[in-house]
């Protein structure tokens, strides 16, 4: 069972040991919280700690909020109860007979404009209510408001293992001690501090995007979301005006200095991720949430920055600063300039800024473009084949599945990876392998594992994986 606040002893580096469980989960996003409770449903004692006050990471604490129809296992699970408890709000084109296509729409502007569409999404904060509660029910021990400090480790045959993590909570820094940790953070904050190797985020543009030589990080975003407004107020006017960016009206207030230099700046291609889509170069930029007249909003990290955001407290604080900054800036522009807008509020602005992209772990097999090109298959495959788009391969679409081992990092051999975190190349992670979906099915799959291991009394490593989950 899980055991807190007794005497459990004291860890080498002399932090008092608190708990103890079969299993510790760091991090509860998607992947740390769906391994947790496959791990508990599965028989193990599962310890969770996160950092912010519900589960669901950049879906909740983040406001994302993008529902998906259920990929299977938890994730369904997730999306019925987040429907049946009514969190789920879905727009169409009678209620918004202007959004497909529009120029402004975060998820639907290459629909042909006036067509069908279903955008669906799920409120943020209602959602974190549901996975506080799924946690409790199956009795996973999750501590809130916890910071994730470090690990103390002990050398184990040729690798080394995970003993205890080491957190920080308002009574103090104390220990955990477990058999198998699973790493939720979505930087691979663990993997950092237990010394595993990995690469540092950051690398090319798409081979489309020429303009540009240099090396960084996929920038991360800011989300936050304005009630009030009344879009077809705005869509009247991108008709009548001719002008579906607004652009006319952030030149108007551009020249009279209503607008600053970061906001709305020029993208720099017609191509890729850093041309036609959104990273990196805002425009106007949001998508219908929660409600009639409420719609989340974008504000990204200028890409030039480079901001290193998951191993950098300088860059980390910076983007937090300077995109409240701007999203001060653009709704005043919005109140003021854009009518539909004169009535709209801020009413919410995300726990923090999300990593897109962050450390990559080098696991026991690292998942290369080239494994999704080839459409390589291997025997301890997770997955069925399954068909996804690569950004960074010219939107191609590829059928591949992904082997046990990219949930392996090399020298730790207790550890387990989900989500962003797990061992892929820089150019298959980014909006292919780091969705709600998959990012919940990759920490079932590792809770699985982890209970496995458990039971058979195994370090993960150690565990014959020969059927894939999904």
């Amino acid at each position: 069972m899980v055991v807190e606040k007794q005497a459990l002893g004291w860890t080498s580096q002399r932090v008092r040991v608190v708990a103890e469980a079969d299993v510790v989960v760091i991090g509860a996003g998607p992947g740390g919280f769906a391994a947790a409770l496959k791990a508990r449903r599965e028989g193990c004692t599962v310890i969770l700690v996160e950092k912010f006050d519900m589960p669901g990471g950049v879906h909740t604490s983040g406001l994302q909020g993008a529902a998906n129809t259920g990929v299977g296992g938890i994730h369904t699970e997730l999306m019925e109860r987040f429907d049946r408890e009514g969190h789920i709000y879905t727009a169409d084109e009678k209620e918004l007979p202007d959004w497909a296509g529009n120029a402004l729409s975060h998820y639907d502007y290459y629909l042909t404009p006036g067509t069908p569409f279903k955008r669906a999404s799920f409120n943020p904060d209602g959602a974190g209510n549901v996975m506080v509660r799924m946690l409790e029910e199956a009795g996973v021990h999750a501590i809130y408001g916890a910071s994730f400090v470090d690990v103390e480790m002990e050398q184990h045959g040729s690798e080394r293992r995970i003993t205890h993590a080491i957190i920080e909570t308002v009574d103090g820094r104390k220990a955990i001690r477990g058999k198998v940790f699973v790493e939720g953070t979505g930087t691979s904050e663990v993997v950092a501090r237990a010394g595993a190797p990995f690469v540092r985020g950051g690398g090319r543009q798409p081979e489309t995007v020429t303009t540009d030589p240099a090396q960084r990080p996929i920038p991360g975003g800011l989300l936050w979301i304005m009630g009030g407004i009344d879009f077809t107020q705005t869509a009247a006017y991108q008709k009548r005006e001719d002008d579906p960016t607004l652009s006319k009206l952030i030149n108007q207030a551009r020249a009279v200095g209503d607008i600053p230099p970061m906001l709305y700046r020029p993208r720099l291609a017609t191509q890729g991720v850093y041309g036609d889509h959104y990273i990196g170069h805002p425009t106007v930029d949001m998508s219908p949430i929660q409600g009639p007249g409420t719609f989340i909003m974008w504000q990204n990290v200028p890409y030039e920055w480079a901001l290193h955001m998951d191993d950098d407290a300088e860059h980390a604080s910076r983007a937090k600063k300077e995109l409240r900054a701007l999203i001060d800036a653009e709704a005043r522009f919005l109140i003021k300039y854009v009518p539909g807008f004169q009535k709209a509020f801020i009413s919410h602005v995300g726990r923090y800024v999300g990593v897109r992209d962050g450390r990559h772990p080098i696991g026991e097999y690292v998942f290369s473009i080239e494994d999704a090109r080839e459409q390589r298959r291997f025997p301890d495959a997770v997955t069925r084949p399954m068909t996804k788009t690569f950004f960074w391969d010219a939107y191609a679409k590829h059928t591949f599945e992904v082997p046990y081992r990219c949930f392996l990092p090399k020298e730790v051999d207790n550890l387990l990876l989900t989500g962003a975190s797990l061992s892929f190349t820089f150019e298959t992670i980014f909006m292919v392998m780091r969705n709600f979906p998959w990012c919940t099915q990759t920490g079932e799959i590792a809770g699985l594992a982890a209970a496995r291991a458990v039971h058979q009394g195994i370090p993960p490593k150690q565990l014959e994986w020969n059927e894939p989950l999904f």
